[in-house]
């Protein structure tokens, strides 16, 4: 398994365990630890998910709103909580990682979906992260329905890195 997915999968589970413990905001240094101490990762890859952790965490009221509007008439609160934080990871990228193709992203997540979650989940994430990139990448190219889109799991390390978040938001 690649960096990448790796990290992403390591962001996806202590988000899940953040979001578990009802985590609002930053986690806490003693949560972290914890979290690290039971995990064990490259130092590239607990690098890139404490990244997209700090990320989504910033963004986290943002990207929320986003999961609540694509799922209409259904709530957040509904969303199974795997589910729900491969959403957050996933939206979190497609905004804030604008050199990185949303079917790279959106493939990721359906990956991540199908190993931590139940058999339909994969096609939720799909849907749902589809119907979001198309709002904020609306001119992006996307594969042909039916098509499986073919993409590496190692991208250049420039192009996945998402974009500095600004502390001042």
């Amino acid at each position: 398994m690649g960096r990448r997915r790796e990290g992403r999968e390591t962001a996806v589970q202590f988000l899940f365990a953040h979001d578990v413990h009802e985590g609002a905001g930053n986690p806490s240094a003693e949560e972290q630890n914890g979290f690290w101490e039971l995990h064990s990762a490259s130092k590239g890859v607990r690098e890139f998910a404490e990244h997209l952790i700090k990320g989504v965490l910033q963004h986290l009221p943002e990207v929320d709103a986003r999961i609540v509007k694509a799922c209409e008439n259904f709530s957040l609160e509904r969303i199974g909580g795997v589910e729900r934080n491969i959403l957050r990871l996933g939206i979190y990228e497609l905004i804030h990682t604008p050199a990185l193709p949303s079917a790279i992203i959106i493939n990721e997540c359906i990956e991540i979906a199908k190993k931590f979650c139940a058999s339909d989940s994969s096609r939720f994430v799909n849907g749902i992260l589809d119907r979001i990139g198309r709002e904020v990448r609306p001119g992006e190219a996307r594969g042909r329905k039916g098509k499986k889109v073919v993409v590496e799991d190692e991208e250049p390390a420039d192009a996945a890195k998402p974009e500095p978040a600004n502390s001042e938001q």
